[in-house]
């Protein structure tokens, strides 16, 4: 265990039948740092990601979160609890963005918060917040069917972001886009992420998406088959529209629509 951790799991097992989707996996990210998971189709690294998010429980194994509070057990706690955690500590980003086509964009973003009981008023004023950070302003009341593929995740990676969370788990979240919209997005992402103390946790089939983060992990039949060295980054600061090393993170930005999407 490292000082600076904020998720910490030991020994994870996940069989489906005969099928053993996580072979005794042990996994660590801590506070600013971002890891990235690759591997083909198949060999366990949604399902890692699903265990350590607490959407499902390892049938073996431990998985603690270092809240402000004291540590929490993701992987011993009830659905019930789960579902808490998940809502109190984490946020997520996902390949198409999933976003509620009825709502507009600032209500996306601010769902967690809706649903945890925060007023509504209180909730749009930190979402809208969120989204001028992103280079969203004057996108607010556009429903996602109004926005390109790159505003939708940056819509997304807002949404993910809204509730403060620890950890914010990231599923093939540049799947879907051309290389010049996913550099953008991997941007908004990292600078929201990591910029901000929290952790980063990415499944990506994508080398370039997963060489900006601080550790590449590859996983083969449900174990580690090799890393990286950790790396060092560049600073990454807030995404604002105004910053100069972000030029394209603006409202009108020319990003390109998604592209279908690969597994």
């Amino acid at each position: 265990m490292r000082t600076n951790d904020l998720l910490l799991a030991t020994g994870l097992t996940k069989s489906y039948g005969p099928t053993h989707a996580l072979a005794g996996v042990d996994f660590t990210v801590g506070r600013g740092e971002a890891v990235a998971v690759m591997g083909p189709s198949g060999c366990g690294k949604t399902t890692l990601l699903h265990c350590l998010a607490g959407v499902i429980a390892p049938d073996l194994g431990q998985i603690t979160l270092f809240a402000p509070h004291g540590p929490v057990s993701v992987g011993g706690a009830s659905s019930e609890d789960r579902a808490a955690i998940r809502l109190n500590h984490f946020g997520f980003v996902f390949q198409q963005g999933l976003l509620l086509p009825e709502l507009t964009a600032v209500e996306n973003v601010a769902l967690p918060l809706l649903v945890g009981r925060t007023s509504r008023g209180a909730a749009l004023g930190r979402a809208a917040e969120l989204m001028a950070r992103l280079g969203l302003t004057g996108l607010e009341e556009r429903r996602p069917g109004q926005l390109s593929g790159g505003q939708q995740q940056r819509v997304a990676i807002a949404r993910a972001q809204v509730g403060d969370p620890a950890v914010v788990f990231a599923d093939e979240p540049t799947g879907a886009l051309d290389s010049q919209t996913s550099s953008e997005v991997m941007h908004a992402l990292l600078a929201s992420t990591i910029g901000e103390g929290r952790g980063l946790v990415l499944v990506t089939h994508d080398r370039g998406v997963a060489d900006r983060c601080h550790r590449v992990l590859s996983m083969l039949d449900g174990r580690w088959a090799g890393a990286q060295p950790t790396r060092q980054l560049p600073p990454t600061g807030p995404a604002r529209a105004t910053d100069p090393a972000t030029p394209t993170m603006t409202a009108a930005s020319t990003d390109s629509p998604r592209l279908g999407a690969t597994r």
